[in-house]
């Protein structure tokens, strides 16, 4: 255990058609090294609606926070501003800057030729097709892992995606960006755009969209590395 982690609270924050449980293979790890570990329920409804709630856990946590968010999440974790947050670490995740929606950025090239179409149901929500995990959400997992992923997974509102970001706090806290080279979801060029825009230190490897079930000792060292060098300072 690292003695100079144990104060510092792990923030994970996941992405659309997920829950925290898509964290399952980074949260042990993640508290072997010394961290507490929370996982932030988010409601998916819009994205002022899931910084608020991304707010509500970290006012219940202690000590120093690394915040972590996954794909759409990476946009929840830039709308909340709170002194104790002393870095983010992106994991394949949105970084819209302000006034830009997700879905901006989201689609701002063309889509990989696997990835799934998406579009609202008459009820607002956009659901992932269950083809859509193992051919572009993490086509490297097994299809265990892709049968558990489509039977837990939680649609995301439209209004997350075109609700236009506050300014983002990236533009004032330090941030690690894991960068992954297959992603078939949001592409490599998309990411390196968005983490050279943010000033991140950038990790790139030939991982998948969710390389927390894929790669997760990659993730436990990029967080890791997110929290020696934000609390060496």
């Amino acid at each position: 255990m690292n003695s100079s982690f144990s104060n510092v609270e792990v923030v994970l924050v996941h992405g659309a058609w997920a829950d925290g449980s898509c964290w399952n293979n980074v949260i042990l790890p993640l508290r072997r090294v010394g961290f507490a570990v929370t996982c932030a329920p988010i409601p998916l409804t819009s994205l002022r609606d899931d910084a608020a709630a991304l707010h509500r856990v970290i006012e219940r946590v202690n000590g120093p926070v690394i915040l972590v968010g996954h794909a759409y999440a990476g946009a929840v974790i830039a709308a909340v501003h709170d002194e104790r947050v002393k870095s983010l670490v992106y994991i394949a995740a949105l970084a819209p800057d302000e006034g830009e929606t997700v879905a901006d950025v989201f689609y701002r090239t063309a889509p990989h030729a696997e990835a799934p179409h998406l579009a609202p149901d008459a009820h607002g929500v956009i659901w992932m097709p269950e083809e859509g995990f193992a051919r572009a959400v993490a086509h490297r997992a097994s299809p265990d892992q892709h049968a558990i992923m489509t039977a837990v997974q939680r649609p995301i509102g439209v209004q997350c995606i075109q609700e236009k970001a506050p300014t983002p706090a990236w533009k004032t806290k330090p941030s690690w960006y894991l960068l992954a080279k297959e992603d078939r979801m949001i592409l490599a060029e998309t990411q390196r755009f968005m983490a050279e825009r943010m000033g991140a230190t950038i990790r790139s490897h030939p991982v998948d969209h969710t390389p927390m079930h894929t790669a997760p000792d990659l993730v436990v060292d990029v967080i890791s590395a997110a929290a020696r060098a934000t609390l060496s300072k």
